[in-house]
């Protein structure tokens, strides 16, 4: 195996100097989830975490390795929430001044968040990147530490307690499931994990609409994507890490993608089944058991890597996951526009027991006739199996219905 630059005793340095700043997130077992794939399935609940993610490992352990000097003159970061927690509050510990550039459009609770752990937070641009752009271009101008969310050995490091954590905690384990982005997660479990234990599988999971690491180990250099987008901004990401990319290619045991309505259905899961909060990154292990149930020999551990979602980004997820999993059915039903019909259609739906949430009337429509009116309909329903009776009802009742 290669002598990597951070070696377990690294790992070990880390997890000492952590020790009181960071905690030792639970791990908690899931009857349904191990019932789905038929073996033990166990969750890291990094959700848990200070600041609500993973993220402050690295963080603490990259700002505590400066020199006195490198920490007088301040550091800077870019994110648009959980890496502009852990700078802040591990800054904040260290006695470090830390200045934050986030995205006019970053949600309120995470900036508000990242004021009150102690950075000084600036809005800029429209995108992370762009906000990346200007933390650099003011560490270059003030000598201001650029703290890189993922590509530094530091970084790598601090995430890699994670790694350890697991097997002490759970040392029958034989796959980790790790959501990506950039890779520091994921390169750190696998640098802590494949030297103690390499017959434990290490799989990442990323978002097939911002997979950068699948083409990347194809080519065995990293790729970036051209265009990619995904709820789950936590692992939205369109480059692999040069450091994290090196160490993924040659110890981890490959990159499983999930889609959007996996991520929705695992966020719902999580809330409904684990009565756990997580956001659509830390989902998605969850989406991957739930996508390739008999994939991954278990017992698993899902690392769920944090949990800092937007209360109005949680609305539309759930939307989209009580969708995905036929909890909740959208359509538009064509009637004559005549006192009664209304009537009679909510009769068919209290007859196949749909609960009707709104109803809206579109009458200006040009596919319309002068006597017809279409209706909108949004109806709470219990499952896939129910969607199909109650617009096969409708549509045996002689209603045009289109969804």
């Amino acid at each position: 195996m290669r002598n990597w630059p951070i070696t377990l005793d690294d790992v070990r340095g880390a997890q000492k100097m952590l020790a009181g700043v960071a905690r030792v997130t639970p791990m908690e077992s899931s009857r349904y989830l191990a019932g789905l794939i038929g073996a033990p399935v166990h969750l890291k609940c990094e959700n848990l975490q200070r600041t609500g993610s993973f993220k402050l490992r690295g963080a603490y352990v990259r700002i505590a390795g400066l020199s006195p000097v490198e920490r007088a003159g301040g550091v800077v970061a870019a994110s648009a929430g959980n890496h502009a927690q852990g700078v802040a509050l591990a800054a904040s510990l260290l006695g470090v001044r830390s200045t934050v550039f986030m995205p006019l459009a970053a949600p309120l609770p995470k900036v508000a968040a990242t004021r009150d752990y102690g950075a000084e937070v600036r809005l800029h641009g429209s995108t992370v990147d762009e906000a990346l752009n200007a933390a650099q271009q003011y560490a270059d101008a003030t000598g201001a530490v650029f703290i890189h969310p993922f590509d530094h050995w530091d970084i790598v490091t601090g995430q890699a307690t994670v790694g350890l954590e697991i097997l002490e905690q759970c040392p029958e384990v034989r796959t980790i499931l790790v959501g990506v982005g950039g890779g520091g997660l994921l390169a750190g479990i696998a640098a802590a994990v494949k030297p103690l234990r390499p017959d434990v599988q290490v799989i990442g999971v990323q978002a097939a609409n911002a997979a950068a690491y699948p083409p990347s180990l194809a080519a065995g250099r990293p790729v970036s994507l051209e265009r990619f987008a995904t709820m789950a901004d936590g692992i939205m990401v369109g480059r692999p890490g040069d450091i994290p990319f090196e160490v993924v290619n040659t110890l981890a045991d490959g990159v499983r993608t999930v889609s959007e309505e996996g991520l929705s259905r695992a966020l719902l899961l999580s809330l409904e089944r684990l009565k756990l909060v997580v956001e659509p990154a830390g989902a998605s292990p969850l989406a991957a058991l739930l996508e390739h149930p008999e994939s991954f020999r278990g017992p698993v551990v899902a690392v769920l890597s944090g949990g800092n979602i937007d209360p109005q980004l949680m609305q539309r997820v759930l939307r989209h996951g009580l969708v995905a999993a036929g909890r909740y059915l959208s359509i538009r039903v064509r009637l004559t526009d005549k006192p009664g019909a209304l009537a009679d259609l909510l009769a068919v739906l209290t007859r196949v027991d749909a609960n009707v949430l709104d109803i809206a009337h579109v009458r200006i429509d040009p596919r319309l006739g002068l006597t017809e009116v279409e209706v909108d309909l949004h109806l709470e329903t219990k499952g896939p199996e129910h969607c199909a009776a109650v617009l096969g009802d409708l549509r045996h009742t002689g209603y045009v219905v289109t969804q």
